[in-house]
């Protein structure tokens, strides 16, 4: 397979990833970045986006890429090597058995600890390469179910960051899909025939990330455009919405009945005054 073989990734995709990179400024000239290829889909399309985009680019960077083996050698990771040189972007592989390390745990949350190992492996190699950014392939649905998790269990509002950066590794973080969804991404990953590695992790069905995806299919067959009502609010949370000690003026009105209030509802300690 050589690199201009490779179908385009359909406009609509390209547009919401550039819509990304420039919204939040995820590029910047002379960026060395590594991507974390799993062998998922989300990160194979990203390889092959962020290929694409340093090719047509002004802004001059680099691409690597890193998959960590979270079976500790036993996935074949020869279809991301040659996927990789197809492309032209140097390919490394680290391994360690992160399953393994959640069986003899026997970890409650295990999709969270396998990230933070993930990320952790990530940010050696990236420092080793003397790469500054570090590509991943969260999508808007991940967005969105990451909000629903930490609405109901976290009592807060809010998602992972499109862009930021760690100041204990002085790398930046980016996710350029984050305005895209995930069935846009399987099906130009089906129609492009990108080689998704076999899913090897056994925890995966019975998670909160599982149970928040099934609510989101359940209200979204009601509700199609609920996945970007909610990235929509991430967006664009108004301080005015939220419950404080401090009584308010209430010409914003209240958006339960579409009247306006003054003082709409106040706490002084353990006593509520309607």
């Amino acid at each position: 397979m050589s690199d201009r073989r490779i179908p385009e990734i359909p406009f609509s995709l390209r547009k919401k990833i550039g819509l990304a990179i420039g919204r939040f400024r995820m590029i910047s000239p002379n960026d060395r970045i590594l991507i974390g290829l799993s062998g998922g889909k989300d990160s194979l399309l990203l390889a092959l986006a962020l290929a694409g985009l340093r090719r047509r680019s002004p802004v001059p960077f680099s691409l690597e890429a890193c998959c960590v083996d979270i079976t500790g050698g036993e996935t074949d990771t020869a279809p991301l090597e040659q996927f990789c040189a197809a492309l032209d972007i140097p390919f490394s592989v680290r391994l360690h058995p992160i399953l393994g390390i959640i069986e003899v745990r026997k970890e409650r949350s295990p999709c969270s600890l396998c990230a933070n190992i993930r990320r952790g492996i990530l940010n050696s190699e990236a420092r080793e390469r003397g790469c500054s950014v570090l590509a991943l392939g969260h999508n808007l649905d991940d967005a969105v179910e990451t909000a629903l998790m930490n609405l109901f269990h976290a009592g807060r509002f809010r998602s992972f960051q499109p862009k930021y950066w760690q100041s204990r590794t002085d790398m930046t973080v980016i996710r350029p899909l984050i305005f895209a969804e995930e069935r846009s991404i399987e099906k130009a990953v089906r129609h492009l025939s990108l080689p998704v590695l076999p899913y090897t992790c056994p925890f995966s069905k019975e998670t909160e990330r599982a149970r928040a995806k099934d609510l989101l299919a359940g209200l979204g067959a009601n509700n199609p455009r609920i996945k970007y009502n909610i990235v929509h609010a991430l967006q664009s949370i108004d301080p005015r919405d939220g419950w404080t000690e401090k009584e308010r003026d209430g010409t914003h009105g209240d958006s339960s009945c579409g009247e306006t209030h003054r003082g709409e509802m106040t706490w002084q300690g353990s006593t509520t005054i309607f």
